[in-house]
């Protein structure tokens, strides 16, 4: 059991008493988040720049596509798969740092481009997790989003109804290798070595973000609090059954015995000391980027 997994009918009988439950181990333990135990960086109020003294130009200002009204029953994102049909991230194996993170402060409507068809909604919260989003580009006043619950897949939002956040950190981890590096600021601060998913079951490729953190709900997971990720497995039936659902994760285990090795269902393992350092100074919406290899290996490893 190497994978987070929500289940609708205990989120609804928990959330009437106020308890956010957001993931399942297995099909059968529940995992409360605690939210607010995580870093937290201030939201950056973007603005128009300053002025600079320069003679004004006669360039015609971008003109801003309309979004198209959303229908009402548009389906929302949550934590089972994403809707279909929003486009692909054309930039998912760059690991050029995302800096900046997008939370939505009301529901907005997401759409496949600028001015494009709405296809869901995106909430603040995801199960009564804070959804923050790394922002992957921005375009005629819109502003587009690594997609929750899917994998390499943009949403692009319009003007309005969200808050931007910085995002100092980044992890990169390299299947070749079996390493996890972090940054901060574009800088490696630690590698460490991992496991990742087996034959059949690969840890996905490509960029996707820190959704959530969870209490681990066994103690095969080490003690140590789980780092639910957007990503799902590329091939949800070749998992077993009671992960069917399931989201990838960043995790410890109860032994590291398997570390440098590919035996989980594609979550990515580490130790228990690395896990706590993530846990403590990496925040939700920090970007992962899953590559094969590196050009050059970090200066940590």
């Amino acid at each position: 059991m190497r994978f987070d997994r929500i289940d609708r009918r205990q989120v609804r009988a928990l959330a009437a008493v106020g308890v956010p439950l957001l993931l399942l181990a297995g099909g059968a333990t529940g995992w409360v988040l605690t939210p607010g135990a995580e870093p937290t960086a201030p939201p950056v109020v973007v603005g128009p720049p300053a002025p600079t003294g320069a003679a004004p130009t006669s360039a015609t200002p971008e003109r801003v596509p309309v979004a198209a009204p959303a229908p009402d029953d548009l389906p929302v994102v949550d934590y089972g798969p994403a809707p279909t049909g929003f486009p692909a991230d054309p930039d998912t194996m760059d690991t050029t740092p995302l800096t900046e993170g997008l939370h939505p402060t009301r529901r907005v409507a997401a759409y496949t481009a600028p001015g494009g068809r709405p296809l869901a909604f995106l909430d603040p919260t995801i199960s009564g997790v804070e959804l923050t989003m790394p922002i992957a580009q921005r375009r005629a006043g819109w502003t587009a989003v690594l997609l929750p619950s899917a994998n390499r897949t943009l949403a692009w939002l319009p003007p309005g109804g969200h808050t931007t956040v910085a995002l100092t950190d980044q992890i990169v981890i390299e299947r070749r290798h079996h390493r996890l590096t972090w940054y901060r600021a574009g800088r490696a601060v630690r590698s460490w070595e991992v496991s990742l998913g087996q034959r059949g079951q690969e840890t996905p490729l490509g960029r996707t973000f820190i959704l959530g953190r969870t209490p681990p709900p066994q103690s095969v997971y080490g003690g140590v609090d789980i780092y639910a990720l957007g990503s799902v497995p590329d091939d949800p039936d070749s998992v077993p059954a009671g992960l069917r659902g399931a989201h990838i994760g960043i995790h410890s285990w109860y032994h590291d015995g398997e570390l440098g090795r590919n035996t989980t269902n594609g979550c990515i393992r580490l130790t228990k000391s690395g896990q706590r350092e993530l846990l403590a100074k990496v925040r939700p919406g920090t970007e992962v980027v899953v590559v094969d290899e590196l050009p050059a290996p970090p200066p940590t490893a």
